[in-house]
């Protein structure tokens, strides 16, 4: 075991650790939002239709501001951008306390619009974490700065707990406090945190990946998105609705404990996902991936059970982790430097409209189709992420191997 984890840390630069921090905070947030955002908008709102109205205004701001932070960041930096995004947190933390201390429900809806904004700059730290950097160590990065969620589920329904209700305060409004207080921390990160410099091997990797641009990377980058936002779709859709499920066949204490263990099996992984990207290939792993999304959709086309929505959730999880990080890493290692800005725009985009897809569908969905079938629908989806996997990126590997040779011929 200490062999395994030496081999995990030592070739991670700080700049790494930096940035999974950085995305525990963000993590946070989001976690925060999604355990109030309904809450605070039924009480301010007036009508319970417009109860979640600032959570998807939230996500219509990630949405349409993650292609232009992304330009942004090719333009002037991904330090400057990501500072940004942090001051933005600020601002989203200041107008959401005023909305809950002033009964303000547009003031509400903007302060979400904000946090969008700020969600929408940090996601791309996974990719921060693996400019320049050696690709063999790209999966390793990116599954450590993932695995920070492992942080937010700890400390989004902790904080959440305790600033919701405090004397001498409205109700809930300390909760957005919060968020000023993410974000600063947010700026001291970036403050201390450096970018990796060029290095030899990352350019002739960078070298060797424009060469292969001229076959096929595009049709890989198109498979690395759909691996991302497919199970970013699958997850949320499902965990939405099997939360929706459950409250009528258990506890909230068993629902919550249920989302929780579903949470932790999303980002736990991330610890080890690289390393099994290492052992065993990006294709494998995407497989398995999809393989793991499929079992969870095949416990959830018997009967309605809280033990079988439970070990779907488990298994939902531990298949996006795989799709997420296995997805990004083949992102990551397939574009070239000139266009990872754009391509890494378009996927957070792609995947930012899968996940809104996946918070709206639910319930719908569970009034037409019920919760089978609701399941058996998905089930195309995956195999098609194996079909792709399985065809593309058998492809790459051999043109990648022909590549490679002609590199060192020359």
């Amino acid at each position: 075991m200490q062999n395994q984890w030496r081999q995990f840390l030592p070739d991670l630069p700080r700049a790494t650790y930096i940035l999974t921090l950085a995305q525990a905070l963000n993590l946070t947030c989001a976690v925060i939002s999604v355990t109030i955002a309904a809450i605070v908008g039924s009480r301010l709102a007036g009508a319970p239709a417009l109860a979640t109205l600032p959570y998807g205004a939230q996500f219509a701001s990630v949405m349409l501001c993650t292609y232009p932070a992304s330009m942004l960041m090719r333009r002037y930096g991904r330090r400057i951008i990501f500072s940004f995004g942090a001051v933005m947190l600020i601002i989203a933390g200041i107008l959401g306390y005023l909305a809950v201390a002033h009964s303000s429900f547009s003031w509400l809806i903007v302060s979400h619009i904000f946090l969008g904004i700020f969600i929408a700059c940090a996601n791309f730290y996974r990719f921060a974490a693996v400019d320049n950097l050696d690709s063999t160590a790209k999966p390793r990065a990116i599954s450590l700065v993932v695995s920070g969620g492992v942080l937010a589920a700890i400390a989004g329904p902790s904080l959440s707990n305790s600033l919701r209700s405090v004397t001498g305060f409205v109700d809930f409004s300390l909760c957005y406090a919060a968020f000023c207080a993410l974000g600063l921390t947010t700026l001291l990160l970036m403050a201390v945190w450096r970018p990796l410099g060029v290095n030899l091997a990352s350019q002739t990797a960078s070298n060797t990946a424009a060469h292969l641009t001229k076959f096929e990377n595009k049709k890989v980058i198109l498979v690395a998105i759909f691996c991302s936002a497919s199970g970013y779709f699958i997850m949320n859709l499902l965990m939405v609705q099997a939360s929706l499920v459950m409250k009528d066949i258990c506890s909230f204490s068993a629902t919550s404990f249920a989302i929780q263990v579903h949470v932790i099996a999303m980002f736990a992984p991330s610890f080890f996902s690289g390393l099994i990207i290492a052992r065993i290939g990006l294709q494998a792993s995407l497989i398995s991936g999809f393989i793991l999304l499929s079992t969870a959709i095949f416990f959830g086309v018997f009967d309605i059970r809280y033990s079988l929505v439970f070990t779907a959730l488990a298994l939902l999880g531990l298949g996006w982790n795989l799709s997420y990080v296995g997805g990004g890493t083949l992102l990551a290692q397939s574009v070239n430097e000139h266009n990872r800005h754009r391509w890494q725009g378009i996927n957070d985009s792609v995947i930012a409209a899968c996940a809104t897809l996946g918070a709206l569908l639910p319930a719908p969905m569970l009034t037409v189709l019920g919760w089978n079938w609701s399941n058996i629908v998905l089930a195309p989806i995956c195999i098609l992420g194996i079909a792709l996997c399985w065809r593309v990126l058998c492809r790459r590997q051999s043109m990648h191997d022909e590549s490679l040779a002609e590199v060192s011929e020359k």
